[in-house]
């Protein structure tokens, strides 16, 4: 029996998963041979693209719904340390027991997390990078119209203007106009965006850059570029040039970085933390160790990188998948090819925005965008449940198409 170990219950440790039984049982029979197991700290995967939303406890799949029809074996349990050397993985489950697995060969999709500040008040700060917090956050505004009337009371103030601080400016201002419509306090609502940078998704260049600055005019968005701030309470944050915004809402969407666990497996890595691999999502090396989503900086179409998105993040886990258990069994690895690259940033009541290539032509806006995101953030990226069929049909179609 060789041991296939997966860390990480998000959308690439989940297709990791998915494609080693599926080679596994194409090789021969119900694949007694490979045994799957999957290491994740909760119970669901997080549909984490739809956490700016409404609503967001809602915005999970049940791990065991997905992976036990097909049988992989789960264990609820924080990692805590890899050894490459020895092939194992030390952990601590739910109990407080201490756990060492054995692998023949490991994938880390063990994911990404926010890069939270270190400035005077930063823990008031809310965030939408976990289910917890922003379950936080959805709590918090749900309050707020029994709060007494103050200045700041309906206004949010985002820091960071990429993708995350775009999707949830756009939001909070839906949201919030909402809330206060019930209160007989919508002059009130104030959302401010700020960012170090001097234009607006600074990091999605300058194609639908004249569609996102017409939607924050629309929904009367404030910017604050080129700043930053310095400190919070739970009744102002301050910015660098001076300014105090009185704001009971600070939400903060700048910067990501990868698992700290690659620090364990690898010096190879990028700015963002992101372990080098190579065209089959080995990691460059480390003998029996691959790495799937946003621990893995891997190539993509026309020479460029694969970025932390869910985009790359389930073909990856397809490919990592099927690679570890097809190198087990002696079978023709795959290199990992994914589609052209696109973008579908949602600009709240202003519709949304799809982009082709990685210099970003706009295709879509409004309507006709805003379906394609509610389609792709609602249904394509879910994986089957209650149907190893279906399931292990999908772990094959390595497209998004």
């Amino acid at each position: 029996m060789k041991d296939v170990l997966i860390i990480g219950g998000g959308f690439a440790g989940v297709w990791s998963a998915a494609g080693a039984v599926r080679v596994a049982r194409e090789a021969g029979g119900p694949g007694e041979d490979i045994r799957v197991t999957l290491v994740s700290g909760g119970d669901d995967l997080v549909v984490r693209p739809r956490l700016y939303e409404d609503a967001p406890d809602g915005m999970r799949v049940a791990l065991d719904r997905v992976l036990g029809p097909i049988g992989v074996r789960r264990i609820a349990a924080t990692v805590t340390g890899v050894d490459t050397g020895a092939h194992t993985v030390r952990a601590v489950g739910r109990g407080g027991e201490e756990l060492d697995l054995a692998y023949d060969k490991l994938v880390l999709a063990a994911g990404s997390q926010l890069v939270r500040p270190d400035f005077p008040g930063s823990r008031e700060l809310f965030d939408v990078d976990t289910l917890a917090t922003a379950a936080a956050l959805d709590g918090h505004l749900r309050r707020l119209p029994e709060r007494a009337s103050s200045p700041g009371r309906y206004t949010a103030v985002v820091v960071g203007a990429g993708f995350t601080g775009l999707e949830t400016a756009t939001a909070l201002s839906e949201r919030l106009h909402a809330l206060a419509a019930g209160d007989d306090a919508a002059e009130e609502v104030r959302v401010v965006l700020v960012d170090r940078a001097d234009v607006v998704g600074p990091e999605l260049g300058p194609g639908p850059r004249p569609v996102i600055e017409e939607a924050v005019d629309e929904l009367k968005i404030q910017l604050r570029l080129g700043r930053t701030v310095t400190s919070a309470t739970r009744h102002d944050v301050t910015l660098s040039d001076g300014e105090v915004i009185p704001a009971a809402t600070v939400v903060w969407t700048a910067g990501m970085a990868a698992s700290p666990l690659t620090a364990q497996i690898s010096d190879e890595r990028d700015r963002w933390g992101r372990l080098s691999v190579d065209a089959w999502l080995r990691v460059v090396g480390v003998p029996d160790v691959y790495a799937a989503g946003d621990t893995a900086l891997a190539p993509a179409d026309d020479g460029r990188s694969t970025t932390q998105s869910c985009q790359h993040a389930l073909p990856m886990g397809k490919f990592a998948g099927h690679n570890v258990a097809a190198e087990l069994l002696g079978r023709d690895l795959l290199p990992f090819t994914p589609d052209p690259y696109v973008t579908c940033l949602d600009l709240g009541p202003a519709g949304a925005v799809y982009t082709e290539g990685w210099d970003r032509r706009v295709a879509l806006t409004g309507a006709e965008a805003k379906k394609l995101k509610h389609d792709i953030n609602g249904l394509w990226i879910y994986p089957p449940t209650d149907d190893a069929e279906q399931l292990l049909a999908q772990a094959g179609r390595f497209s998004n198409g």
